[in-house]
């Protein structure tokens, strides 16, 4: 396995960790993959040797130290070794979102020049050929997966096997392989180790450089802080190109030791999630908010003894589980009621939610409401709350066990020094702080204050116990004609608690009052269509009715009340909303890849509806150009109504009076 140098300092690359793992627990599981419907299991010894494989058939395509090379594809064992392998090198790995369209993939080909691409499949490999006129860089294209493309016979196309099995045999020679150790041995741990690109919120996506002394070195603080061992075991679902992947799956699971299973697809990620039961989880707040909808609607089609059971301990719960959960004393009787709830409606609900292993479990990406919040850490589900960034390697802050709230997002992450500048914005520095971004130094200076801290662009708050709180993104949060403070994010995460309503776009900037645009969630609300005998065909159909618009008006009504006693938003109730037409989509460019609304750009496309709202009109119509799953545009044509709300007396002058 080459000569591996011990201590802390030695390891600080993702290469040396790895062939650290296969010397000290070479026959513990390291990767799973299910295929076929079978989990197969890979220990680290395999995994290094298989890396080594790939990373020398790289080296025979042209690979060299300073190189990228693009990953195109979801979670797949060979996609991250392929990483890994890149990293051996001294290469430069590009994840890219799987889902991405193709000229979303020419931008980050283009950008980052990546000359050497290892695919998943035959979709990304037709997503990559089709745009090969615009990659001068581009030499050779890895596949994966052999389905569908034995009769392909494009220039420097091969199989990712093909390429490993001519590592293997190279490697078979003893002067090869010592020079594959020494380039292992001379790996540079402040070299950049992967470039991980923006989600593209703002703007246009930009290259976040991370170099592996840092990476690792945040990955320990946070593997030491949770208690992670290589005894625990995740599902790596999240994005192969997200940082959150990066972080949660793959630097900590090479620090900590521990397993990652990839599911088979990500339809299948839920009933894989039951399979494995891992002991650690990450789920973005929306991930949380389906399956709280999946759990209702299942209950609304129980049968009565279960309906009464389920309501009558979750209450229960609500009463007293998160109060056992953060070590507070509770009445005996409490606790007992609760110890019954779980034996009855709790655990077998974690069960089927494949959440009964787990020990820690985080969400972040954007604010999870406090109800949902609540929900899951009363029925025994250690979720807490972290807030990052992908120039901050994800951990800014982070929740420790029993400290958690609903309202904020935790003191600052081990060894993150954090601040809120004179203008609220939230800076820092951090463990694992990015090197620069790719290519652009002057996006680098931007990103940075004269001392050295990371501006992250949120405004926030500390709260008394040292916690931070994340009002919104800082260029977001605004006022009305009347000084009101208005925070769209905020004003949206309360919309959409209710399993009904999937996404919300707030409006009211410089206006007289706010208004919102409204996507149902189709899951939850073709349920309620279903029981109750209403019929649609489409999504259009459904959001047009004026059951489900009357439905959502009395969700917007309670948000309304929820503002009304909270003095700071008082101000900024809903006082008209409709329901859109379409939900909002990343192929249209309405959401980015990790499925977070882009602003300005709803605000121009659908410019005909904010104009209604505040126009007075009863209603407002679109046309907009829409993607269809196989790449083919259209347009899509709709009417939505308008519905006009009255707002609740401020509870602060009610009191008052």
């Amino acid at each position: 396995m080459g000569s591996a140098r011990e201590g802390r300092d030695a390891n600080d690359t993702f290469a040396k960790l790895l062939r650290a793992h296969a010397a000290e627990r070479g026959q513990r599981p390291a990767f799973r993959h299910k295929d076929f419907g079978i989990w197969q299991t890979w220990t680290w010894a395999e995994v290094y040797e298989e890396t080594r494989a790939i990373a020398q058939g790289l080296l025979a395509l042209g690979l060299e130290r300073g190189d990228t090379i693009a990953i195109a594809g979801a979670n797949r064992t060979r996609l991250y070794w392929s990483m890994t392998a890149a990293q051996m090198i001294g290469a430069i790995p590009v994840p890219v979102y799987a889902d991405s369209v193709a000229d979303e993939i020419a931008v980050v080909l283009r950008h980052s020049e990546a000359a050497i691409i290892v695919a998943q499949d035959q979709e990304q490999v037709d997503k990559i050929f089709s745009v090969r006129d615009r990659l001068p860089k581009f030499r050779h294209l890895l596949y994966d997966e052999q389905r569908g493309l034995a009769d392909y016979a494009e220039p420097g196309l091969h199989s990712l096997e093909a390429i490993m099995a001519e590592g293997r045999s190279a490697l078979s020679d003893a002067r090869i392989a010592a020079e594959l150790d020494k380039r292992i041995d001379d790996g540079d741990g402040a070299a950049p180790s992967v470039i991980l690109y923006t989600s593209g919120t703002t703007g246009r996506s930009k290259g976040v450089v991370l170099s592996g002394e840092r990476a690792i070195s945040a990955a320990r603080d946070t593997v030491a802080f949770d208690n992670l061992t290589y005894r625990d075991e995740v599902l790596a679902y999240l994005p192969l190109a997200w940082v959150g992947d990066h972080y949660l799956n793959y630097a900590q699971g090479y620090v900590a030791g521990f397993c990652m299973a990839c599911p088979e697809s990500a339809d299948t990620a839920a009933a894989d999630l039951r399979e494995i039961g891992p002991t650690y989880h990450f789920a973005p707040p929306r991930v949380f908010e389906s399956l709280l909808t999946r759990v209702q609607i299942r209950m609304e089609d129980a049968g009565a003894l279960k309906r009464w059971l389920y309501r009558r301990f979750m209450d229960v719960a609500k009463r007293w589980g998160e109060k056992i959960a953060n070590g507070e004393p509770v009445p005996a009787s409490a606790r007992l009621a609760y110890g019954l709830g779980d034996l009855l409606i709790y655990a077998p609900l974690k069960n089927a939610l494949g959440f009964s292993r787990i020990r820690v479990a985080y969400t972040a990406g954007e604010a999870i409401g406090a109800d949902l919040f609540a929900f899951y850490r009363s029925i025994g589900l250690n979720l807490k709350q972290l807030y990052g960034q992908t120039e901050a390697f994800l951990f800014v802050t982070a929740q420790a066990d029993r400290a958690v709230r609903s309202d904020a997002v935790g003191p600052p992450a081990p060894n993150v020094d954090l601040r809120i500048a004179a203008d609220g914005e939230v800076q820092f520095k951090s463990p694992g702080m990015f090197v620069g971004y790719f290519r652009e130094d002057d996006k680098t200076r931007e990103a940075m204050t004269d001392d050295g801290y990371v501006k992250t662009g949120d405004a926030g708050f500390f709260e008394p116990d040292g916690q931070l709180k994340i009002v919104d993104r800082a260029k977001d949060v605004g006022r009305l004609k009347n000084g009101q403070m208005f925070a769209p994010k905020y004003i949206e995460n309360k919309l959409k608690f209710f399993p009904d309503i999937r996404e919300a776009v707030a409006v009211g900037d410089g206006r007289n009052f706010v208004t919102a645009m409204i996507n149902i969630e189709l899951a939850s609300v073709g349920n309620w269509a279903e029981r109750n005998n209403v019929s649609y065909a489409s999504y259009q159909e459904l959001a047009a009715n004026p059951q489900v618009c009357a439905m959502i008006e009395k969700q917007v009504d309670a948000v309304n009340r929820s503002l009304s006693e909270e003095p700071v938003m008082a101000g900024a109730q809903i006082r008209r909303f409709l329901i859109l037409p379409k939900e909002l989509d990343a192929d249209d460019g309405e959401l980015t890849r990790t499925q977070k609304v882009r602003r300005g750009f709803i605000a121009d496309r659908y410019a005909s509806l904010v104009e209604g709202l505040y126009s007075g009109a009863s209603k407002a119509s679109i046309a907009a150009e829409v993607t269809y799953e196989d790449g083919r545009k259209g347009m899509l044509v709709g009417t939505s109504r308008i519905v006009d709300m009255a707002p609740f007396p401020r509870a602060d002058e009610t009191r008052a009076a």
